[in-house]
């Protein structure tokens, strides 16, 4: 077990790694990527709490964030199993995956952010044997799973995590845009947070045929944010 994993008292596996690299102080650049939610603000499909809360929540049992769980749920098994295959047919799939232009910038760049500074960071064989087998880009979720799964660290407290980040970051997005107050802001986190609980377990044992995705208007927001006169985010 790598130095990551182990816990101090030789129980429960340490999962602070977990929470530095889903941490927005983690250079990943997360805070310019709204995921097509400063379109949704400006239209005014998303513009108070109720209906933030209803996006974030469709978006983690029915959209991007939860096909990306089901992504690193495959790229972590793939690296636990030494599947070089198997690894290769999730990375190339998970960089085709996303929906629009923007959305693939964002998931792409926040990865190959992700994968530098967790392996100068957090080094461990599987991933500079990653950097062997694959010379393409790769997708955020793709490569936490990668790395949760060199570092020993266990899957539903990755996912969960990951899960829960994602919605925060649309959350923080969403206090600045549209603007909500901070108390509102939170309400939409615990909010999320339990979806998260729901959600989190179903992602493992989806299947790759199975991958997809039902939360259309996120995916159309995020192909229209580039036609916005003004914008905050990258996507």
């Amino acid at each position: 077990m790598s130095e990551a994993a182990s816990a101090p008292d030789g129980g429960s596996p340490d999962l602070l790694a977990l929470f530095v690299w889903l941490s927005p102080a983690y250079p990943v650049g997360a805070f310019a990527y709204s995921h097509g939610l400063e379109w949704a603000v400006e239209t005014q499909v998303v513009g108070d709490l109720a209906s933030l809360t209803g996006w974030v929540d469709d978006l983690l049992r029915h959209g991007g964030p939860f096909a990306d769980a089901v992504l690193m749920a495959h790229s972590f098994e793939a690296v636990r199993a030494g599947d070089d295959e198997r690894l290769r047919d999730v990375l190339e799939l998970a960089a085709a995956f996303a929906p629009s232009r923007e959305r693939q910038m964002e998931t792409l760049n926040q990865g190959d952010a992700f994968l530098a500074a967790t392996r100068a960071a957090w080094p461990a064989p599987a991933l500079d044997r990653l950097m062997a087998i694959w010379d393409g880009r790769v997708a955020y979720p793709v490569a936490v799973g990668i790395a949760a799964a060199a570092h020993g660290l266990p899957l539903p407290a990755t996912l969960s995590l990951y899960l829960n980040a994602v919605a925060a970051n649309l959350i923080s997005a969403a206090v600045r845009l549209v603007p909500l107050g901070q108390t509102d802001g939170n309400r939409a986190l615990a909010a999320a947070t339990r979806t998260v609980r729901e959600v989190a377990p179903q992602v493992v044992g989806v299947t790759l045929d199975r991958l997809g995705g039902a939360a259309l208007k996120s995916d159309i927001a995020s192909m229209r944010h580039e036609t916005q006169y003004t914008r905050l985010f990258r996507s």
